[in-house]
C-alpha cells in the first residue's frame, strides 16, 4: 500500500493530538474546512473513519487509534531532525513530579546543563500525567511499575519511605528508639499504605485508629514542610530530604525503610529513543544516582 499523501498525514496528525479540527486548523495555519476535506480524504483512502464527532469534541475511532501513533512518532522524528539544524539551540523539555522536581532534580540540573552548554532545558511541574502526543514535552520522570504504552521506560531508583519528624516534635513527645514509640505521635499522611507497610515490617500491628484523615497531602515535598513546621511525623523518602536531614532539622529516627511496588522512571516515546539529548540526559541521571547511592550507603 502506498502512503498516504503527507498533507492528509500532517493534518491527521495535528487533529489526532489535539482532538479538535479547529484547535488543528489554527496550528496549520489552514480553514477548518481545509482541515475537514484532509480528513476525508484519509478517511476514503483508509476505508474508515478515523474520528467520532460527539457533542464534547472528537475521538478517535479504532481505525484512527491504530494510525495516531505511528504518525505522531514519525512526525516527532521529522521535527526533531529539523530542529537540530546547525546554529539553532536545542531545547529538552522535561515534565517531572513536584517532589521529584523541587526536591531533587532542580539541584542537578546546573551541572547538567554545563556539560551540555549548547542544550537549553526546560522544566515543567505537573503531578498529572503528560500526554506526549498532546504536550510539548520531551522525557518526563514519572512514578509508577514502569510501564505505560507507547513509551521507553529507564528505571531510575526506587520509592523508599521511613517515618521522619522535627526536632521540636521529638523534644515535645519525648525520645523515639523503637518502632512502637511512633505509635503515639500525630501522623501527617496517615492514610497512605506506606505506614501498613513500615509498621508491619517492624512487627507492629496496623492500627485503624490512627487513620483519622488528619492530613490528605500527596507530594512529600509539601508533607516534609509540614513536618518540618512541627506538624506532625511524615512518611517520606530519605532520597529527597539529605539536606534537612544533613542539618537535622529533620529527624530519621529509623533507617530501614519500607519500599513501594511503584518507582521512578525516565519515560519517553519510542520514536525519540535515539535522539542525543535524551541520551545525555539519561547518562547524566544514571552517573548522579549511581553517585548518590554511594552516599546514601555510607
Amino acid at each position: 500500500m502506498e502512503l498516504p499523501p503527507l498533507a492528509a498525514l500532517r493534518v491527521f496528525d495535528a487533529a489526532s493530538r489535539q482532538l479538535s479540527f479547529t484547535r488543528a486548523a489554527e496550528t496549520l495555519g489552514m480553514t477548518q474546512a481545509a482541515v475537514s476535506y484532509q480528513i476525508k480524504l484519509l478517511e476514503e483512502r483508509l476505508g474508515g473513519q478515523l474520528f467520532l464527532r460527539n457533542p464534547k469534541g472528537l475521538e478517535l475511532t479504532t481505525l484512527g487509534k491504530r494510525f495516531a501513533g505511528p504518525t505522531t512518532d514519525a512526525f516527532d522524528l521529522l521535527r526533531e531532525a529539523f530542529s537540530a539544524t546547525e546554529g539553532q539551540q536545542e531545547t529538552l523539555s522535561i515534565s517531572t513530579m513536584t517532589t521529584i522536581s523541587s526536591n531533587w532534580l532542580v539541584h542537578r540540573l546546573g551541572r547538567f546543563q554545563l556539560q551540555q552548554p549548547n542544550l537549553a532545558v526546560r522544566l515543567e511541574t505537573d503531578d498529572k500525567v503528560v500526554d506526549f502526543a498532546r504536550q510539548d514535552v520531551d522525557v518526563a520522570l514519572r512514578h509508577g511499575a514502569g510501564e505505560w504504552d507507547g513509551l521507553v521506560s529507564h528505571f531510575l531508583f526506587h520509592s523508599d519511605v521511613t517515618p521522619m519528624l522535627s526536632p521540636a516534635l521529638l523534644q515535645k513527645h519525648g525520645a523515639v528508639t523503637k518502632p512502637e514509640d511512633i505509635i503515639d505521635l500525630p501522623w501527617l499522611n496517615n492514610s497512605y499504605r506506606g505506614w501498613d507497610g513500615w509498621l508491619t515490617m517492624n512487627g507492629v500491628p496496623e492500627l485503624s485508629c490512627k487513620k483519622d484523615r488528619r492530613f490528605e497531602i500527596e507530594a512529600q515535598s509539601h508533607l516534609g514542610r509540614a513536618a518540618l513546621a512541627g506538624e506532625g511525623v511524615a512518611m517520606l523518602n530519605p532520597r529527597f530530604f539529605r539536606f534537612e536531614l544533613a542539618t537535622g532539622s529533620l529527624v530519621q529516627p529509623f533507617k530501614d525503610c519500607w519500599r513501594s511496588t511503584n518507582s521512578y522512571w525516565l519515560v519517553f516515546p519510542h520514536a525519540r529513543r535515539n535522539r542525543p539529548a535524551i541520551k545525555a540526559f539519561l547518562r547524566f541521571l544514571q552517573s548522579e544516582i549511581e553517585a548518590e547511592e554511594i552516599e546514601l550507603a555510607a
